[in-house]
């Protein structure tokens, strides 16, 4: 863990990072992180978050994988619902696709802006399953027990999505595929890759980062990296 908190605070000093043993590099653009801090959002925040800078394409930041194949994806939308349920890969498709862009931004220092992501709005999910008032929190459950909780209401912004393709592509299965979560205005970790289930609970369970030091919201704005 403390390594790792090293890691977090060091991560955005150099101008490159290398990852997959040597096979790829993944650049921090200078010339793109000077342009997103001079940038406003609609709701007045500034573009790119305190602490941030911009790396030219997704990174993988590792986890046990799940099994990619879409044969044996099932998702199970279930907890503080009326009517719970299960999907499996071509159900899923089925629900109502979007397409939206969305900035993403890792504890660790980078963000990826204007990601292109396709999948099923969370609220459309929860809308499907009978969501009930009780209802507080989303915990987004993945392969090996993994878990990542987070508040009801930015879990069910439009931008959030149970995701299965990024730039026009299948998700790499270091990044979850068949399926992750998308919540692109908390720290990255909170969008949990090779989900198998969303659970709504009336209380709060803390997901597998956060019992081990991370902030339970992580909201980048307010630099909520470690609780």
């Amino acid at each position: 863990m403390l390594a790792r908190r090293e890691f977090i605070r060091t991560a955005a000093k150099g101008t490159a990072v290398v990852a997959l043993g040597g096979a790829a590099w993944y650049v921090l653009d200078d010339e793109l992180t000077r342009k997103a801090r001079a940038q406003t959002r609609p709701d007045g925040r500034p573009r790119l978050p305190p602490g941030q800078r911009v790396l030219s394409k997704l990174k993988p930041m590792g986890g046990t994988p799940g099994s990619p194949k879409v044969s044996e994806f099932r998702l199970r939308v279930h907890g503080e619902v009326d009517a719970p349920f299960t999907v499996d890969f071509r159900a899923l498709l089925g629900m109502k696709p979007v397409t939206t862009r969305a900035d993403v931004h890792c504890v660790t220092g980078w963000s990826v802006l204007d990601a292109q992501w396709t999948g099923v709005r969370i609220k459309d999910l929860a809308e499907r399953a009978g969501l009930k008032r009780s209802a507080r929190f989303l915990i987004v459950e993945a392969a090996h027990g993994y878990t990542a909780n987070v508040p009801v209401a930015p879990a069910l912004r439009d931008d959030c999505l149970i995701t299965w393709r990024l730039d026009g592509k299948p998700l790499a299965r270091a990044h979850g595929a068949p399926v992750r979560a998308l919540i692109p205005d908390l720290y990255f970790w909170k969008s949990a890759k090779w989900v198998t289930g969303l659970r709504f609970s009336s209380v709060d369970r803390p997901g597998y980062w956060e019992k081990r030091g991370y902030h339970n919201v992580g909201d980048p704005w307010k630099e909520q990296r470690h609780g």
